[in-house]
C-alpha cells in the first residue's frame, strides 16, 4: 500500500512537466477574418474590391508595385528548442494595369528555397589581435606625465 501510494505522489509531481511535451503555437502574419486571399477570382475582382475584402497586404513586391503579397506562418516550439514553421501561406495576387485581378498564386512551406549566402569576410586594416594581446596590449602604453620626451604615441614631443 505504501509502495502504491508513493509510485502515486510521483506520478502527482511528474504531472506539471507533461506540460513540456505540448508545443506552444505562434501564429505570424496575415490571419484571414471572413474571405481567404485564395477566394479571390482573377477577371472578377479588382484593387478596390480586394483592399475592401482582405484588408492591406503584408507586402507589395519590391519591383513591381502590382503584386500584393499576403503571408502567414504558424510555428511550433518545444519546450526551449527553437521554433520550427509547421505550415506556411503565402498567397501573390497580380494585377492588371487598369486594376483588375490578373491571377492568385499560392505559395506554401514546401514552394520555399533555402538561399546560400556568401560567406566570404571584408578585409579590415591592421592585425588581429590575440587572446593575450588584448588583456596585456595597454601595459606600458601610458604617457608620461608633464614632459615633452618624445614617446611612440608622441613622436614629436609636443603636447
Amino acid at each position: 500500500m505504501a509502495r502504491l501510494s508513493l509510485v502515486a505522489a510521483g506520478l502527482l509531481a511528474a504531472l506539471p512537466l507533461t506540460a513540456c511535451l505540448s508545443p506552444a503555437r505562434d501564429f505570424h502574419g496575415y490571419i484571414a477574418d471572413e474571405v481567404q486571399p485564395i477566394d479571390i477570382k482573377p477577371g472578377e475582382d479588382t484593387r478596390s474590391t480586394v483592399l475592401a475584402q482582405l484588408g492591406s497586404p503584408s507586402t507589395e513586391g519590391l519591383f513591381d508595385t502590382n503584386v500584393w503579397f499576403y503571408y502567414s506562418d504558424i510555428q511550433e516550439r518545444f519546450a526551449f528548442y527553437r521554433p520550427k514553421v509547421v505550415e506556411r501561406s503565402i498567397v501573390a495576387i497580380r494585377f492588371t494595369e487598369d486594376d483588375a485581378v490578373d491571377e492568385v498564386v499560392r505559395y506554401s512551406v514546401n514552394d520555399g528555397q533555402i538561399v546560400s549566402y556568401a560567406s566570404r569576410e571584408t578585409p579590415t586594416r591592421g592585425r588581429e589581435l590575440g587572446f593575450w594581446e588584448q588583456i596585456f596590449g595597454t601595459v606600458g602604453a601610458m604617457r608620461l606625465p608633464n614632459s615633452d620626451e618624445r614617446t611612440p604615441d608622441n613622436p614629436t614631443g609636443r603636447r
